[in-house]
């Protein structure tokens, strides 16, 4: 979310959401106050045995805690007091987001600068120690907001880049080469059991999504930009409906521009549904509609319309999903 008020963003969230049957709800991230609350920095915190500071080049993993790791943690506690605050009696599904292990394991540095990804070593305990800090920070929300449903989402833009070996060095001359597929399904199953066979949406907003390898890995949802399917997507999106998957479509934009009313949001979501031959009965029980990607690159105002936006168009869907 935009701005730097943890209360407003809180107020705003829990507004327009009032309780299940309008959305779902979350714990806001609020990266426009500089490292610590940006997205790398927040889940950095949560580490547990693992600390990271600020560097020129970015995150960089250390031996103790210093400043830039409290900071990141006093803000999240900022942010889940204001969550909790603006929630009392709530009952429903509540999402919690942070970076996945591959993304961090793309973005954090080692001693030597090289990101963890280059260390197989490091990865693993990166991964370990993101879901040993993920159990703790998850029996936290759920002391405070006893009612709620926790979805663990975990956010993964660097996952295809990974995959592909396309995540460049230090030097910038070359680039790392691509992660053994099974290892990163291995590695992402591992994180998403912290859940316990509760609700996890992984969300890339890069194109081709690997619907099928984040099923296996136990994701029970999927989110993405709904703008950079193709139709060469079609049959993996159709067998990942059909396994039970709820595809959470990203329709509309994340930075200010003009809204289309909320049922031309959705036009695109009803053809895809012809496309495969799924019953439009299924509509509302395989879809979330979300922004396509974070809102903090929006005005206050524009992410507020957004989020109703959101609501309006999944009224549009339930109710006329042919």
């Amino acid at each position: 979310m935009p701005g730097g008020d943890a209360r407003e963003s809180a107020k705003s969230v829990a507004g327009t959401f009032e309780g299940p049957e309008t959305g779902m709800p979350y714990l806001a991230e609020l990266p426009a106050r500089g490292p610590g609350a940006d997205m790398i920095g927040r889940t950095a915190g949560l580490l547990s045995e693992l600390y990271a500071r600020v560097e020129p080049s970015g995150w960089r993993l250390g031996d103790r805690p210093g400043r830039d790791t409290k900071r990141a943690r006093s803000w999240l506690g900022e942010d889940l007091d204001a969550l909790e605050e603006f929630t009392q009696g709530y009952e429903g599904p509540l999402k919690v987001q942070a970076v996945g292990p591959w993304t961090l394991a793309a973005a954090l540095e080692l001693h030597n600068g090289e990101v963890a990804l280059s260390d197989p070593g490091a990865c693993r305990d990166l991964a370990g120690s993101l879901a040993e800090g993920l159990r703790e920070h998850l029996a936290d929300v759920r002391r405070r907001v006893p009612g709620a449903e926790i979805v663990l989402q975990l956010d993964e833009p660097s996952l295809i880049a990974v995959l592909r070996g396309q995540v460049r060095s230090a030097s910038g001359y070359r680039t790392h080469r691509a992660v053994d597929r099974q290892l990163v399904e291995a590695t992402l199953r591992d994180v998403i059991g912290v859940q316990e066979g509760g609700p996890s949406v992984v969300h890339s907003c890069a194109p081709d999504v690997p619907f099928a390898l984040l099923r296996r890995a136990g994701a029970t949802g999927v989110s993405f930009d709904f703008s950079l399917l193709t139709e060469r997507d079609d049959d993996v999106i159709g067998e990942a409906v059909e396994a039970g998957t709820r595809l959470f479509a990203g329709v509309v934009p994340g930075t200010d521009g003009p809204l289309s009313d909320p049922a031309g949001s959705v036009m695109g979501v009803r053809t895809l549904w012809r496309r495969l031959g799924l019953s439009p009965g299924l509509l509302t029980d395989a879809v979330t509609l979300t922004p396509s990607c974070g809102l903090a690159g929006a005005s206050p105002e524009y992410a507020r319309r957004a989020l109703a936006h959101c609501v309006r168009a999944a009224r549009s869907l339930a109710d006329n999903p042919e």
